[in-house]
């Protein structure tokens, strides 16, 4: 997700559009830029808000004004990294843990009319090791916006941060914005950016769309908005096959402090 004015000035990345850690991040930062005016956040669909840079109606979405922009992107930063380096970008990159990601990912496939009904969730999940799946490898996706710490105005932000201490990630990135935080903004932002309250906002949870693009009977966008939800899903075999293959990827990553792999 970035933000600009008028021009790129911030941008956040993640996975999916399965995370919820990217609607979670838009909201956030539309609460944090409203100074805690949750009026945005309940009138106007996300997408308006921070529309998408790979949708195709990006263009017509992006309103050209003299006030921060957001824009969001699960780009690589092979793709995205070289065009944000020398502008004026803040970029706030979302990671999660990802064996919660393969798990969201899956079930957003079954919602998803533009995206393969996946065999089983097995085949899915080697689908996820081999980098097989939309927009390509996680591995290689953290590692790559990782190798940007001295290239961009970049912070890390993780899905288990945000869970564990909503008011202190705030706190960090409105820090990094420049934006004065006041304690009313943060308690609307405390409030509107529950898991619940997103949940239950039909200009975040993504029932506005059409269902011949997500079948909402298969189930919900918004879904659990868990932390460890993939103790629920993987067995022990596959436990053990996607820790050697992160193990192999990710030994040194300092985000891997941040979510438990057991």
């Amino acid at each position: 997700m970035w933000s600009s004015s008028p021009t790129p000035s911030r941008v956040g990345g993640a996975l999916t559009a399965t995370s919820p850690g990217t609607t979670w991040m838009q909201e956030i930062l539309t609460l944090l830029y409203s100074r805690g005016d949750a009026q945005p956040a309940k009138t106007i669909p996300n997408w308006e808000r921070a529309p998408w840079l790979e949708q195709i109606h990006f263009r017509s979405s992006l309103r050209d004004t003299a006030t921060n922009r957001l824009i969001t992107s699960h780009l690589p930063a092979r793709v995205l990294g070289p065009r944000l380096q020398g502008s004026k970008a803040k970029v706030i990159y979302v990671a999660r843990n990802p064996k919660d990601v393969v798990v969201s990912y899956y079930h957003f496939h079954l919602l998803a009319k533009f995206l393969p009904d996946p065999i089983s969730f097995d085949a899915f999940l080697q689908q996820f090791l081999e980098g097989k799946v939309h927009y390509g490898s996680w591995f290689e996706h953290v590692k790559g916006w990782l190798g940007q710490r001295q290239l961009l105005d970049i912070i890390y932000v993780t899905y288990e941060e945000l869970h564990q201490d909503l008011r202190g990630a705030a706190q960090r990135l409105s820090a990094f914005l420049g934006i004065t935080l006041e304690p009313q903004t943060l308690l609307a932002l405390e409030q509107h950016c529950s898991f619940a309250a997103m949940r239950d906002n039909a200009m975040a949870n993504y029932t506005l769309i059409p269902r011949e693009i997500m079948d909402h009977s298969r189930g919900r966008f918004m879904r659990r908005g868990v932390v460890g939800d993939w103790r629920c899903h993987f067995s022990a075999a596959q436990n053990a096959l996607f820790d050697r293959v992160y193990h192999k990827e990710m030994c040194d990553n300092e985000l891997s402090a941040h979510w438990a792999m057991v």
